[in-house]
């Protein structure tokens, strides 16, 4: 059997296609990040994963802390929840590279179920993937889509791939279609039970669509001792203007 790639699907509608204007797009984004100090390596990200011109701003909180914290990880286990295909697993990819227009990035197999539907037309993962190539270089990729599933049991199959030397990336939007008032109040709970590592609030009140990825990492943070911050918080009404139906996005670093 030949070498198998994914070829992108949403290059083009989510963010540029052609490598120049991507580039030059995700620096744009990079340098908008004010300067802080970072107060340890980050563990762990959560970044939104709409179009770039929605949530692009947003993401690049985030993904800007790769940079500033001068490690290389050689491995990046990234999870998202399923848009385009029905799955009750935590599932992985079939293919051995993954391609966007800046290039190629391997995959890195681990013994989770292979869906290629889960993967062919799903955009969570997709999206995240140009940032990291541009602030990493090489690196090795580990794609999972999370369907119906158990996140307590699923924390723990992950947990056993993280090393010093792997990144853990959760894809999530926050609330979907609310007026811009109702959205600020609904997610400032998602988000502060989110911070506080408040697995059972989550659970419970938790808007977003990437709700079990984010109980995922919630869960290892606990078990691990890590601490989780807010980097930034903004909705679609925010850049668009209209807030009359919002999406909400926010970055959060673990550490």
């Amino acid at each position: 059997m030949g070498i198998r790639v994914r070829e992108p699907a949403v290059s083009g509608q989510f963010y540029p296609s052609e490598r120049k204007q991507l580039a030059q797009t995700l620096k744009r984004f990079l340098q908008e990040v004010p300067f802080r100090e970072i107060e340890a390596v980050p563990k762990a990200l959560i970044v939104p994963h709409a179009g770039f011109i929605y949530s692009g701003e947003v993401a690049a909180y985030g993904f800007s802390l790769l940079k500033e914290a001068g490690k290389q990880w050689k491995k990046v286990v990234a999870i998202g929840p399923a848009h385009a295909a029905l799955i009750d697993e935590l599932a992985a990819d079939v293919n051995d590279y993954w391609k966007t227009p800046l290039g190629k990035v391997k995959v890195h197999h681990n013994g989770f179920p292979e869906l290629a539907a889960a993967h062919r037309n799903e955009h969570s993962l997709e999206v995240e993937l140009p940032f990291l190539q541009y602030l990493l270089g090489e690196f090795e990729w580990m794609p999972l889509v999370a369907g119906n599933i158990d996140p307590k049991t699923c924390a723990q199959s992950v947990m056993e791939t993280l090393d010093d030397d792997t990144l853990l990336l959760v894809s999530s939007d926050l609330s979907h279609f609310y007026h811009y008032e109702r959205a600020n109040l609904l997610d400032r709970r998602t988000i502060e039970a989110i911070e506080a590592l408040d697995y059972e609030e989550m659970e419970k009140i938790g808007i977003a669509c990437g709700k079990a990825p984010i109980l995922i990492a919630m869960r290892i943070a606990r078990q691990k001792g890590w601490q989780c911050r807010l980097l930034k918080y903004l909705n679609s009404g925010d850049i668009t203007g209209d807030h009359s139906s919002v999406v909400g996005y926010a970055s959060f670093v673990f550490f």
